[in-house]
């Protein structure tokens, strides 16, 4: 009885590991900026934490400029 108690705790604790926890790296928090290259002056936009495949795109997005407005992502 001892090892089937043991065996189905260990299973309950391998199958909570594998599926419960992220990588810590996997999610930063980013705000869209946007820069007036005219007088230099810096807008944030809201912070907003992104994962995975949301935090590759996010950062895979080049700067925009449109006029002397630049945005862009950048993620702490």
């Amino acid at each position: 009885m001892k090892k089937r108690l043991l065996f189905v705790a260990s299973f309950l604790f391998i199958a909570w590991a594998f599926t419960s926890c992220t990588a810590l790296s996997d999610c930063k928090f980013c705000k869209l900026e946007t820069t007036d290259s005219s007088n230099g002056q810096v807008t944030d936009g809201s912070e907003t934490e992104y994962c995975g495949a949301q935090l590759i795109a996010i950062q895979a997005k080049s700067p925009v400029t449109t006029g002397t407005l630049t945005t862009k992502y950048t993620c702490r």
